[in-house]
């Protein structure tokens, strides 16, 4: 699914918290409405098959309560998309990536084969399922792992078992650690963990930078992988990095980037670059990917030189790091702000007025207008267990909406975000939003002020009722062990949110209706009476 993703660690953000964040933008030519829902131990399956790849998969008889934004319509399966579980472990998944040719001739993707012939002829073929996707990592890891490390393992499994039919990056996280894991080729697999001063930016694009293989064959702290992978690198000759010359077993050879030996794969150790191992650098990465990160940097490292012809990085720099430290914590108006973005204050707006007409539609833009929806799920660790996990939605097109938050556990979503219909309706926060933002798209500047004037007035009510919210479960005495009490309370609170949403949304609409309507190409002053 092509999207942007930030994941901020607890010494980056606001308040400590560990935050997740990913725009979910449908492919070209389609759009698919979203929702927000709550599954229960018994709405999960026990044996699972995939609507794409047709994999059937036997899951574990423990599955716990999670909340998820998954589609609506179910014809290309679960698809979750973002999601937290009652032990406030969250997921979002999946960030398409891709690898490189050589890659993909080493460990093929795991592709449906349909049957071929009739089962009464000699050479027929019966269908061979593909291997897992987009469409149901969350719906397999996330109700059955209690930290993010444990996910992280479970998908690995997954990944050998099965394999997959697609290059995927996936963040799980809990309240003390952020992983983001790739996948490569059809059942190799990396993860690093984002540092807990840092931030990581990822657009459609293979983006971790720096692998540490004595780590993740060690004590994994900061690294994992495929338990083959030095031996499948050294094996198929991926690493095309310049080393220094090494010797191994009485041989010379060199050390292709891993800081050691790589006559003896095996013990292969230090750190390499899998961008250049793994991934691609292509032009249409210059359009479409690197200067989403170049932007979100350029935002939150606002004191380095990103504009002059000297720049260290440009918008189609191969080069930008995948992580790096913030100059202030990083807040979710911050995040709101770079999901939703189309880069402002550059000559690659394209709603801007400098630069040239080329120019403001050179780059494609972070906040789209595919994009589903975007979810910034919030663990904190100053609040009791049983109300850590905020899921922050928007829904729709980002330069048109903003994020309110929502309690992942409960038992049951407002009606509003849960319920979103099939075809358009202003029943649904999905659908008004996306009114909103195709009729004020063509009145940029004249709906601007109302725009901005809802944003902050549902960011403003979302904290308050947060803080009120924690304050009530606090002076209640809901302890970590007092879990069932807790998901009414929460409930009540995602209801008034919801309320204020459809209050507010429904009058913006009204707002950016009007105000486009007198500006319609037949508008005439003129009426035939006073009134």
């Amino acid at each position: 699914m092509s999207c942007t993703t930030i994941l901020i660690g607890k010494n980056a953000s606001y308040d400590g918290s560990t935050i997740i964040a990913r725009d979910d933008d449908s492919g070209s030519g389609r759009y698919d409405p979203k929702r927000l829902i709550t599954v229960h131990p018994d709405d999960q399956p026990r044996h699972y098959v995939s609507v794409l790849s047709h994999v059937a998969i036997d899951l574990p008889d423990n599955p716990c309560r999670y909340t998820i934004a998954p589609n609506v319509l179910h014809n290309r399966g679960v698809l979750a998309e973002a999601g937290a579980n009652e032990h406030n472990v969250a997921m979002s998944a999946t960030e398409t990536i891709a690898v490189n040719e050589r890659v993909l001739a080493a460990d093929p993707m795991v592709e449906l084969q349909p049957a071929q012939g009739e089962p009464s002829d000699d050479d027929y073929r019966p269908e061979q399922p593909g291997g897992i996707g987009e469409e149901d990592i969350i719906t397999l890891v996330l109700p059955y792992v209690t930290t993010a490390r444990e996910g992280v393992v479970r998908l690995g499994e997954l990944l050998k078992t099965y394999g997959t039919y697609e290059s995927n990056g996936v963040i799980i996280s809990d309240v003390d650690e952020i992983w983001y894991v790739e996948t490569i080729g059809g059942h190799h697999w990396i993860a690093r963990r984002v540092p807990d001063d840092c931030y990581a930016t990822i657009p459609n694009q293979l983006g971790i930078d720096d692998f540490d293989l004595t780590d993740a064959f060690g004590k994994q702290r900061e690294y994992m992988c495929s338990a083959d992978l030095r031996e499948f690198i050294a094996e198929h000759h991926l690493d095309r990095t310049m080393g220094a010359p090494a010797v191994s077993g009485g041989r010379h050879s060199h050390s292709a980037g891993f800081g050691a030996v790589a006559g003896t794969s095996a013990g292969a150790t230090g750190n390499f670059n899998p961008r250049k191992v793994f991934g691609t650098a292509t032009p249409k990465d210059h359009i479409y990917n690197t200067p989403r990160a170049w932007y979100m940097q350029r935002h939150l490292n606002p004191g380095e030189d990103w504009d002059s012809p000297a720049a260290r990085y440009t918008p189609e720099s191969d080069d930008i790091p995948w992580c790096r430290v913030p100059e202030d914590r990083v807040t979710l108006e911050d995040v709101d702000f770079l999901l939703s973005s189309h880069f402002e204050g550059t000559p690659y707006d394209p709603y801007g007025t400098t630069g040239t007409a080329e120019s403001r539609h050179r780059y494609r833009p972070i906040g789209v207008n595919r994009t589903g929806h975007m979810v910034a799920i919030q663990l904190r660790p100053y609040v009791p267990a049983c109300s850590r996990a905020v899921m922050w939605v928007s829904f729709g097109s980002g330069p048109f909406t903003t994020i309110a938050p929502f309690y992942a556990n409960v038992d049951d979503t407002p009606a509003y975000l849960r319920d979103t219909t099939p075809t358009v309706s202003t029943g649904n926060l999905y659908w008004e939003n996306r009114l909103i933002a195709v009729i004020a798209d063509a009145h940029w500047f004249e709906t601007r002020n109302a725009i901005e004037h809802y944003a902050e007035l549902v960011r403003a009510f979302g904290h308050r009722l947060i803080e009120q919210t924690d304050a009530q479960v606090a002076e209640g005495g809901y302890g970590d062990e007092d879990v069932r009490a807790v998901p009414a309370v929460l409930e009540v609170a995602n209801g008034r949110i919801a309320d204020y949403l459809r209050e507010h949304t429904a009058k913006l609409l009204d707002s950016v209706l009007y105000t486009s309507s007198n500006l319609m190409h037949n508008s005439f002053a003129m009426s035939d009476r006073w009134v």
